[in-house]
């Protein structure tokens, strides 16, 4: 699918990733373009910047969702491309406390079924609209500090693939974004995961052109680190060495921790 003309939504589009998809979707002329972002005032500041509109709010609240959309169809008739672009990371393992997870699977997951509820009556309607889902390569592998991390991503790719099953013949196209490392204030550098993730970081406008490329392929996963594919590839060919070798990965992660002396 090509951009130009159409009317596009993008969460999370404040900071990060989003940010640089609404820049890079801009100069594809599109007909409209709604930043929507917890932090009003980023989603003001990037509006203003691409010419589009801001629309603050929290994307766990499926009254947020309905309101993006009900705007896009109000000013443009329609919604083209919804980007389920927000997300967020939290530490921790089996401990991590219920409400976190909660969180998680609200950011991850259930603002993705809200796009869909919102979006694809108008969609499907018209026989053609696009959904763009951040996940991570977390999503496809595992994210070895973050166990609700992980899971939600992995969910998030889960219910992508739903609905290019089920809507695909509908005129329905989903892609689902699993990028590593990103320059975003989510890399946390004291982190030894997130120190190896840096080590082959893009910055978010890279991330970006491979998103508008993979939309006007009209690709299901866009990598754009190929070697995530290459990782994914290997899972199903011997899971028991993949898992194997990830867990020398943490081992080897975690041991500098472990050898350093007690404060």
């Amino acid at each position: 699918m090509q951009l130009i003309d159409k009317v596009i939504i993008v969460t999370g589009g404040g900071h990060g990733i989003g940010r640089a998809l609404c820049h890079r979707f801009a100069q594809e002329r599109p007909r409209g373009l709604i930043v929507a972002d917890l932090d009003a005032e980023a989603a003001e500041s990037v509006a203003q910047e691409v010419a589009g509109v801001a629309i603050p709010g929290d994307v766990c609240d499926e009254t947020h969702i309905q309101q993006l959309v009900a705007e896009a169809e109000a000013r443009w008739d329609r919604v083209d491309l919804f980007c389920s672009n927000a997300g967020s990371t939290i530490k921790g393992g089996v401990e991590t406390p219920d409400a976190d997870w909660q969180r998680m699977w609200e950011l991850h997951v259930l603002s993705n079924v809200y796009a869909a509820r919102a979006a694809l009556p108008g969609m499907l309607a018209r026989g053609h609209g696009y959904f763009l889902q951040t996940s991570s390569a977390a999503g496809l592998l595992t994210e070895i500090g973050s166990a609700a991390y992980s899971v939600t991503k992995h969910a998030t790719v889960s219910f992508a693939e739903w609905l290019s099953i089920n809507y695909r013949r509908a005129g329905i196209r989903v892609s689902c974004l699993c990028p590593s490392g990103v320059q975003t204030d989510m890399l946390n550098l004291n982190d030894p995961v997130h120190q190896f993730l840096q080590s082959h970081a893009l910055s978010p406008d890279d991330v970006a052109e491979c998103v508008v490329r993979g939309i006007d392929e009209e690709e299901f996963l866009i990598l754009p680190h190929p070697e995530v594919g290459e990782f994914f590839a290997s899972k199903p060919q011997d899971y028991d060495r993949w898992l194997h070798q990830f867990s020398r990965m943490k081992e080897k992660w975690e041991r500098p921790r472990k050898l350093r002396p007690a404060a």
